[in-house]
């Protein structure tokens, strides 16, 4: 099942994709003339650093035993479509395609083996980055990854039932049609019961609740007018274009 949150004029419409339809509680609303609003509501989104070998790699950075953990901001959550927006002063501004696991059901002190009947399903994240502000590894990227816009997720979940227990996936990024980045799920140095996991030891988990599962190497800086697409196997395809701020 996709389940999916549209907006038509004012009003918002949750439900599950069937066809070019939205099913709700009120009726069919064709996907045609809706906005995309990004799948879920999060009380947090957690995002994961350097959970592909690779991309430490190229980053000089090592991997670690336990996983590397910040908060991104909810201001940062846009749509399938929307604009990212391209912060006035920034150069180094980075695309990070990965896979964004939807928390289905309250949890806390999870174990591993327990971890994936708390997931509502999966859908397609880009951890937009400015690495202009990343001055000190050992501090938080809040303002490096806390713009407005700076966190592209959808068009929908794909419900669990639909990926299965292995989470073997290919992931592509494409920027204006060229590719930049191919990984798989397979090749997380942290699997995501062991996230869900570790994470619930210390916080509790809500439904909607969104975590990123990070990166694989094959980043690069954007530019306004650039198109970054993020497709994921069994999932489909997130589309986003960059724009100025303010048109500066």
């Amino acid at each position: 099942m996709k389940i999916a949150r549209l907006k038509i004029g004012e009003k918002i419409y949750s439900g599950f994709l069937e066809g070019d339809y939205l099913i709700t509680n009120e009726g069919a609303v064709k996907v045609k003339h809706a906005k995309w609003l990004p799948p879920c509501e999060p009380t947090k989104i957690i995002g994961l650093a350097l959970n592909f070998r690779e991309h430490a790699e190229e980053l000089g950075l090592n991997v670690t035993e336990e996983p590397i953990i910040f908060l991104k901001p909810s201001n940062t959550l846009i749509g399938h479509l929307d604009n990212i927006i391209y912060p006035n002063g920034a150069k180094f501004v980075h695309y990070e395609g990965e896979l964004a696991v939807v928390i289905g059901s309250k949890c806390r002190n999870v174990k591993e083996n327990e971890a994936l009947e708390y997931v509502l399903g999966y859908t397609i994240a880009n951890d937009v980055t400015a690495r202009d502000y990343i001055t000190n590894i050992f501090r938080p990227p809040i303002k490096a990854k806390g713009f407005d816009t700076f966190l592209p997720l959808g068009p929908y979940i794909v419900t669990k039932d639909e990926i299965g227990n292995e989470i073997n996936l290919e992931l592509i990024t494409k920027v204006n049609g060229e590719i930049k980045q191919r990984g798989n799920t397979a090749s997380f140095i942290h699997s995501i019961p062991k996230i869900i996991s570790f994470l619930s030891s210390f916080m509790t988990l809500y439904p909607g609740d969104v975590i990123l599962t990070g990166t694989p190497k094959g980043i690069s800086p954007l530019k306004p007018n650039d198109t970054i697409e993020i497709s994921i196997e069994k999932i489909g395809v997130l589309i986003n274009k960059i724009v100025k701020e303010n048109g500066v």
